[in-house]
């Protein structure tokens, strides 16, 4: 009776397990992916209306990061891109995940969070780059993330 108890409990806990470890495995893969992408694109110049390595403006390279790594489809705009998925917040992003900025009343901005509070994007001043959630400027214009992949 008590050895069925246990090992009742031990095949709960492997099976318990099983979905983490499915899990990491997605997160470590997807974090493969866009690891892959930046190092591709890392220091592309931004071009306004750039969707391709001749320069991004931010949604280009998201849509195309998206498009190239994930099969996903993204739409054009940040504003569009804001309407997909699921809205989650900032203490849960992952790996992914899609963080928008509002940096004026004119102009919004969008992002691919990759782990350790960064995230890549297309810099008007530096091109594709990363950048800390937390620094003064972004930390001010963040305002929510989105979850596009399911994890």
């Amino acid at each position: 009776m008590k050895i069925t108890k246990i090992l009742g409990f031990i095949f709960l806990v492997l099976l318990g397990s099983c979905g983490s470890l499915k899990q990491t495995a997605n997160l470590q893969q997807t974090e493969k992916k866009l690891a892959e992408e930046y190092r591709k694109y890392y220091g592309v110049p931004y071009r306004f209306g750039g969707v391709d390595s001749n320069g991004f403006d931010c949604s280009g390279f998201v849509q195309t990061v998206y498009r190239d790594a994930f099969q996903i489809i993204l739409p054009r705009t940040v504003k569009e891109m804001a309407k997909v998925g699921s809205k989650i917040s900032k203490s849960r992003i992952k790996i992914g995940d899609l963080v928008f900025f509002r940096p004026s009343r004119k102009y919004r901005h969008v992002g691919i969070y990759v782990g350790n509070n960064q995230f890549m994007h297309s810099s008007t001043s530096q091109g594709i780059i990363k950048s800390d959630l937390d620094n003064v400027y972004w930390a001010k214009k963040y305002k929510f993330s989105r979850r596009i992949l399911k994890k």
